[in-house]
Order: C-alpha cells, then structure tokens, then sequence
C-alpha cells in the first residue's frame, strides 16, 4: 500500500508543480481539469503525509527509548503514534476505494404512490416533503420535474431533480420501498394502515454522456394539469418522450417552455438509459430502476415508519431510531450516515477477500 500511495503522492507533486508554471496560466481547460484532479487526490494524499510524519515520530521515539531519561516520555510518545498510525491506515484503506463514477452527479428521484390507495398518495407527498427538507438543510436545490397529485393532497408519481455536492453519494441509498404504519386522515374508526411508496433514484446524465438516437423518441406535448384536471398552463408546454427501442416514457411539465421541458426531458430520459445499460453490464436481466423499487408489495421494504410507535426502522442494517417526526422533517443524517459506513464496510470487506 506504501508504493502506491508513494506514486499518487509524485503524482501529486507533479500536478501541483505544473499548475503552477507558468504556460498553464494561458491554457484555462488545462489549469481546470487539473484543479479537478488534485481536488479529488487532495484527501488522499494528506492522509499519506499524515502517516508519514507518524511512521518518522515512531522512528525519533524508539531512537529515545534506550535514553532512561527520556524512555517513559519516549514510550508514551511511540504508544500514541502506533495508534495514530492505526487510524491512518484504515482512513487510506477506504480513500483507496474505487470511486463511484457517478459521487459527484446531481440526482433524479422518483416516487410513486403503492399498496393503499389514497393514504400512499398522501404517504408519497410526505416522503417528497422529506427528501425536499433534507436537501434544503444541505443547501441542495430541488426542482420538480413531473407531478400527478390527488384531489386530497397527496401524489400518484412525482419526479424531481435534486442538484448539489454530494447529492448522489448520500441519495442513492433511498432507493427500494417505504412502508407507512399510521391512521390514515381518511379512517374515521382510528385503524392502523400500512401502505407503501416507491422511491427510485437515478444519477443525472447529460445527453451527451449515452448514445441516443433521435430517430427513435417520439415526442408529444400536451398542457401541464393539476389536481382534478385543472389547467395549469394554457399553452401546451408540458413534453412526453417516448423511446420506441425500450418503450421507455418520461415527462416533464414544470418548465415555462416546452424548449426547457424537452431538455428536461432529455437528461432524465438519458439518466435512465443509462442506468438501462448499467444494469446490463452487470448481468441483471431488468433495468436497475425495476429492482430497485420492485412490485410495491409490503414484503419488499427497506424502510418502516411507524408512527403509533414514533420509529423508523431500515431493515438493510436492522437500524431503529425512535425519532419519526424529526426524520420526516428531513432529518435523514444518522439514517443514511449509518448505510453510508456500511456500505464502506462491505466494499472494504470485498477487496480484502
């Protein structure tokens, strides 16, 4: 690990040295992408001189270990390094992780309504109020895409774009089904409902980043609705594309243009053939999106909410916390921190095997 970590180091070195030579300042895309690379090495190569300068205070404590004078300080000093360098070590064994491709993407997420009825529709828009929360509290924009909301205030389907640092690597962990236990607003006799939503969440990509043809979308336009039918815009700006290869359908309604809805349209239906393909390459035989948010049965949960009981639980990693208000007010931290490390824990777990 050493060696490697040496010749990131050089490398490093080397970046720093010609970004700033002098010939760089006049090439503004050179001076750019090797910003971009130090930025992402930065973390990296800090650590490794952190263990650097621990490994040389090791070497100048055992050096003082044969001074009596100076050995209890010296041992103490040499205890503390040793597990300095423990740390270290497990930091630089995650940073050497292989990248996510997609860490720095902003994100596509959609949710739809499952199993029971309105009380889903009304438990989707409070996962849409969750995640919009959250990722104001991040400083993250939120921007909806496509809506089909009920009479009752609840959604059948919504699709939004979440843009911000981080946004992939934190969001893609909330893909699969959410199941709700509570009395719904509906229920006069005071019952316990379970109902579900479906939450996919996909990496946005430009068009440019997958191979489409233009001859195979079909485009129609069509005016914006709301609940009950109501028109929200008098034009016809909203925009569905429909990919014939896959039968692939995406819309987008919420732009003022149906020049800015088609673009909209583009990057998500880009982001899922994309994703298509991804699943592909693995050896799925359907499309990641599918396994991801299943059937919407309530046997197929990654995530309980409880409310007679104020506790979500995750069943990925058997995590229980008793504080349901909070969390559904976008306090989603300690929740996906938690599937964060143990995620980190499985990929480490399989490069050592």
């Amino acid at each position: 690990m050493l060696e490697k970590l040496s010749a990131i180091e050089s490398r490093y070195s080397q970046m720093e040295a010609r970004l700033n030579a002098p010939e760089t300042y006049a090439d503004p895309a050179l001076a750019a992408r090797l910003n971009r690379e130090m930025t992402e090495l930065r973390p990296l190569v800090e650590t490794f001189r952190r263990l650097q300068a621990v490994l040389e205070t090791q070497e100048e404590a055992r050096e003082l270990l044969s001074d009596p004078e100076m050995k209890e300080l010296a041992q103490e000093e040499l205890e503390q390094a040793l597990e300095e360098q423990e740390q270290l070590e497990q930091e630089l064994k995650v940073l050497l992780l292989p990248r996510d491709p997609n860490e720095n993407r902003d994100v596509i997420m959609e949710i739809r309504a499952g199993v029971g009825g309105e009380e889903a529709a009304l438990f989707a828009h409070s996962l849409y109020r969750m995640y919009s929360m959250y990722a104001e509290s991040r400083g993250w924009r939120t921007e909806i895409d496509a809506i089909n909301a009920t009479e009752l205030g609840g959604v059948k389907e919504i699709s939004f774009t979440i843009e911000g640092t981080g946004a992939w690597s934190r969001m893609k962990f909330e893909s699969g089904v959410h199941r709700v236990q509570r009395v719904p607003e509906t229920e006069s006799g005071g019952r316990v409902h379970t109902s579900t939503a479906t939450v996919a969440v996909l990496p946005e990509m430009e068009v440019a980043d997958v191979q489409i043809n233009p001859a195979d979308i079909e485009m129609q336009v069509y005016r914006s609705s709301g609940a009950g039918g109501q028109h929200v815009n008098k034009t016809s700006s909203a925009v569905r594309l429909i990919h014939r290869p896959t039968g692939t359908v995406v819309e987008c309604q919420q732009e003022r243009s149906q020049f800015q809805n088609r673009d909209k349209a583009m990057r998500i239906l880009a982001s899922r053939l994309y994703e298509a393909e991804q699943a592909k390459i693995v050896g799925e035989y359907t499309a990641e999106r599918r396994s991801q948010v299943g059937s919407g049965m309530r046997n197929e949960r990654i995530r309980t909410y409880n409310f007679p009981q104020g506790r979500v639980t995750d069943h990925r990693i058997g995590l229980t916390l008793y504080k349901i208000d909070s969390i559904m007010n976008g306090d989603l931290d300690e929740v996906i921190d938690a599937l964060a490390a143990n995620d980190q824990a499985e990929r480490l777990k399989a490069q050592q095997s």
